[in-house]
């Protein structure tokens, strides 16, 4: 077993000039967990890396887990610390069933105190797909890719008012095919998206729906309309988690051997990098661009990483 494969790789990253973020005399410290995905972890933690190293506040590392099918002593060689960071971004998903591979329980247990003590958690895209039987996660990410047996769902309304529909009604968890949609922000008041216009145009995403979990005292932040529901699907939301701060993103959808433009789009460049600070440290610094998508223009950002992808 190569003991490589499973340690933290450092990427020290250069001031970004994109954002136009505010300096800082100690950048943010972020962790990237990838290494199981239904979805291109390698491709989305590039991007991820790309889009924050241009804003110019965060240093970034990368805990890469054992591959799907590892024994379990490979598993034994793969420790992370999550103590120095200021936010983990989780780009893992194992699956959604009973069956799917679990963290060992010390690193579930660190991760529960990391964030419950007031360290920032990202579920990025699919990673709300994972662990299905970890309490704690369920709580944290507040609704998953989980049958609608498993708990309430919420959509919003036409006046930005949240619509709870219990556990075994509703929809269960899927997606059309990717397609250009439009995003309401429905809190502009919160740091993340303070700035933003009400509407702007997001290309060629996943527009999941049918989500289900502990949702309660969550704050939806963005919302697009389903053509499948034909409902509001929240994209965005945030809470706390004990004293540390929680943003699950849908965006951010990735495949093999095709483009990713969702991952190149100005708005969500912005937004993920902007949730990452908020997660991190509780405020934003990182200003809305002048590039910034319209209601109907979509505004792309292109990434060094995506090149080949082209």
């Amino acid at each position: 077993m190569d003991r490589r494969s499973f340690t933290i790789s450092t990427l020290k990253l250069s001031a970004g000039v994109r954002f136009g973020a505010l300096r800082r005399h100690k950048k943010l410290r972020v962790l990237i967990v990838d290494g199981i995905n239904n979805h291109t972890w390698q491709i989305a933690t590039a991007a991820i890396r790309e889009i924050l190293d241009n804003a110019g506040i965060f240093d970034v590392d990368v805990s890469t887990t054992p591959p799907a099918g590892s024994p379990p002593s490979a598993w034994l060689d793969w420790r992370p610390d999550f103590k120095p960071y200021s936010a983990v971004i989780l780009n893992f998903n194992s699956g959604e069933s009973e069956k799917a591979v679990m963290w060992p329980k010390p690193i579930r247990d660190a991760f529960v105190a990391y964030v419950r003590e007031g360290g920032g958690m990202l579920s990025y895209h699919a990673a709300n797909n994972a662990f299905l039987l970890w309490p704690e996660y369920n709580q944290m990410i507040g609704m998953g890719w989980r049958p609608k047996s498993f708990g309430p769902s919420v959509h919003i309304g036409d006046r930005d008012e949240v619509i709870e529909v219990p556990a075994g009604q509703g929809f269960e968890p899927n997606h059309p095919p990717r397609l250009d949609f439009q995003i309401h922000v429905r809190d502009r008041h919160h740091p993340m998206t303070s700035g933003m216009p009400r509407v702007w145009m997001h290309p060629s995403e996943q527009l999941t729906h049918g989500q289900h979990g502990p949702v309660s005292g969550f704050d939806f932040l963005t919302y697009a309309r389903s053509p499948i529901t034909q409902q509001n699907e929240p994209m965005d939301w945030v809470h706390t988690f004990g004293r540390g701060r929680v943003y699950v993103t849908m965006l951010g959808h990735t495949w093999a051997n095709e483009p990713s433009p969702d991952l190149e789009c100005a708005g969500f460049q912005t937004l993920l990098a902007r949730g990452v600070e908020w997660i991190a440290s509780g405020r934003v610094t990182i200003p809305i661009p002048s590039d910034f998508p319209t209601e109907n223009q979509i505004s792309l950002r292109h990434l060094r990483c995506l090149a080949s992808q082209s």
